[in-house]
């Protein structure tokens, strides 16, 4: 892949539908969390911020997931998403989404693509 990228974890450290790495990302020039996750096999990366009202969803560090590991859940709200699309299908945010950032898993590590995430700067 071309372009600007950033290192963000081993991607041994994402368990498949359990613990994922929160980082952050650039957005209007200010910090904002951001976490990674594994699913179905397949890396996914949003901004921690859940659709209803932004707060992040982790209920403990790096723990997206439901109790089954197939879905999103936001600690607050309880809104449910899945996990590769971000879609929320349960909650009070059902049909928004969160949103998505461009990640990528490459020999073993897990890269964000910065120039596919420029247009939020």
């Amino acid at each position: 892949m071309a372009g600007r990228e950033r290192l963000i974890c081993a991607g041994s450290a994402l368990e498949e539908g359990g613990t994922g790495v929160r980082f952050e990302v650039e957005r209007y020039g200010k910090p904002v969390p951001a976490f990674a996750i594994r699913y179905d096999g397949v890396v996914h990366g949003y901004l921690n911020q859940c659709a209803h009202v932004p707060v992040e969803l982790d209920w403990s560090e790096g723990m997206f997931f439901d109790l089954s590991g197939l879905y999103l859940i936001c600690a607050t709200h309880g809104a449910t998403y899945l996990p590769e699309t971000g879609r929320c299908v349960r909650g009070p945010c059902t049909g928004g989404s969160l949103k998505k950032l461009a990640v990528f898993e490459r020999d073993g590590s897990v890269f964000l693509s910065e120039e596919e995430n420029v247009h939020d700067r």
